[in-house]
């Protein structure tokens, strides 16, 4: 397969003019909405937006929706090194949203779960995140607000798949 020459990590993909300005829209669409995303940070409305950063949202998210695991476990699931987790878990095993218990089955293990107090600032986190996402969709419809999150769920998978395999190569020669 020939090479890309903007990077020479990623294949090269044979594409039309009419692809080249499709791929160029999306593109500017996608760096609209990072710019868009980190401005707001989606932090929500209320007393709550910008409340919790990025990194602490998704591994409470995680530890809630996965329950207690290990550090390495966290880390795999996220797409990131354990030295990454160790260092944003930190922060909130200090403040009291995580803790750090033995493994049930190897007590040497540390399990990183998901406290109370953790519990119900992620609660009040989503709240005010779920109805930031009610405001900016005001108007679309259930079958629009599905088939966004269902294309946007594919893009993000399909881009980590990307990367992930990208990362696997190592270096290019």
């Amino acid at each position: 397969m020939p090479s890309n020459p903007a990077n020479s990590d990623l294949p090269a993909v044979a594409e039309t003019p009419a692809d080249a300005g499709l791929l160029d829209a999306l593109q500017h669409q996608v760096a609209v909405f990072a710019r868009r995303a980190e401005q707001t940070r989606l932090g929500g409305v209320g007393q709550a937006r910008n409340s919790m950063d990025r990194a602490a949202y998704l591994l409470l998210n995680r530890l809630d929706l996965e329950g207690p695991m290990g550090v390495k476990a966290l880390a795999c699931g996220m797409g990131i090194d354990s030295s990454t987790v160790t260092r944003q878990v930190a922060p909130l095993v200090d403040s009291g949203l995580v803790k750090r218990t033995s493994h049930p089955e190897d007590g040497r293990a540390v399990v990183l779960a998901l406290s109370p107090r953790g519990l119900a600032r992620l609660e009040e986190v989503r709240h005010s995140r779920r109805e930031l996402m009610a405001r900016v969709t005001d108007g679309w419809s259930e079958e629009e607000r599905e088939s966004f999150t269902a294309l946007l769920t594919r893009f993000n998978g399909s881009l980590s798949e990307l990367m992930g395999s990208v990362s696997e190569a190592g270096p290019a020669s």
